[in-house]
């Protein structure tokens, strides 16, 4: 459902340290939105309207140093918001317990119409209350931190976004901007949405739901509802049959035609995107646990040792083993140094 077509006020808490992709990104998304509007004359006037709310009105820097600049000091704002965010940051520890400021964000929770926060802009949330015996997010980094501050708070550490009621929290730096998009696909629908996606190069949709690290990350979700059930089917159950055959029966069509419209409208075969959720699965197994390879060749559906460390090989560059050594958790050299290969290239 589509909003009036009213212009609708977006405003950005920001602080000092905080994050610039957290203030910027989500801001570029409503922006971005009401240009393409206008662009393609749909919308004389802006959709959005944007500002920064500060501490105080004026300049004031990030965490990487650049100066950005407050409209207005949050004492000095009122009713009339329609959507407003919370960025994150470094600043986060210094400012995330301001009295002043948590009672302006109570106020405002309950006058405006939705209420999100970026990263670990989450804090804020959670220390004036807002957040207690709902489920929440924040940058994974930050996520056992606000658990075990806030017990009351449900926190999911696996998720892009989450979205309570007319509460949103959201993990850190691009989630912000996924959050963004799915906010503006509420208002203006799919379309639009879309476009704006489009033009700032995006994924439509990371679903609120999916990991933090994902290879689902690397493909765009299909249009169609039955195959973006199926992908998310694929997510949930890579030990599953998953060949070409067993997929299309679960969307009533034949192989062949299943095997080209899901190419067609996810950019990838349908072989290469299983392989790539179980080599994802496999992963962060081997990240997080300490089973041994055959039981996360089960686990993941990447069958025997020898199929996983192609698979590996393949896709992130590094047999699993090895995988194991730099980035597992629980390893005593903790060599966390080197990054492997970007998840596009893994679907090439």
């Amino acid at each position: 459902m589509t909003r009036p077509r009213t212009t609708l006020r977006v405003a950005m808490l920001a602080y000092p340290g905080i994050q610039v992709l957290d203030v910027m990104g989500p801001l570029e998304v409503f922006s971005r939105t009401s240009r393409w509007l206008r662009d393609n004359g749909k919308r004389r006037d802006d959709a959005y309207s944007v500002e920064i709310i500060g501490l105080k009105r004026g300049a004031f820097r990030a965490s990487s140093g650049l100066r950005l600049h407050a409209d207005r000091r949050f004492d000095e704002v009122g009713r009339g918001i329609d959507t407003l965010l919370i960025a994150g940051g470094k600043g986060t520890e210094r400012y995330y317990a301001h009295p002043p400021l948590l009672r302006w964000i109570r106020r405002q929770a309950g006058w405006v119409r939705r209420l999100a926060s970026v990263c670990t802009g989450a804090f804020f949330l959670a220390e004036a209350g807002l957040l207690n015996g709902r489920r929440a997010t924040t940058h994974w980094g930050w996520c056992d931190r606000l658990a075990r501050r806030y017990p009351e708070v449900r926190v999911e550490a696996d998720t892009i976004f989450v979205r309570e009621g007319s509460l949103y929290t959201s993990a850190g730096v691009t989630a912000g901007m996924d959050l963004a998009l799915a906010l503006v696909e509420e208002d203006q629908g799919r379309e639009v949405a879309l476009a704006v996606a489009r033009e700032l190069v995006m994924f439509l949709r990371r679903p609120g739901g999916q990991a933090q690290f994902s290879a689902q990350l690397a493909v765009q979700f299909a249009e169609r509802e039955p195959l973006r059930d199926l992908q998310t089917h694929i997510l949930d159950h890579p030990r599953e049959d998953l060949s070409v055959e067993s997929l299309a029966r679960r969307v009533a069509m034949s192989p062949r035609n299943f095997a080209r419209v899901f190419t067609r409208e996810v950019k990838t075969t349908p072989a290469r995107f299983v392989t790539s959720v179980r080599v994802e699965t496999a992963r962060r197994l081997l990240e997080e646990s300490s089973e041994d390879l055959e039981a996360i060749c089960a686990m993941s559906g990447l069958g025997t040792p020898e199929s996983m460390r192609r698979a590996f090989l393949r896709t992130v560059g590094i047999p699993p083993s090895q995988y194991r050594e730099r980035f597992n958790r629980r390893h005593p050299s903790g060599r966390r140094l080197h990054a492997v290969a970007p998840v596009a290239r893994r679907l090439a």
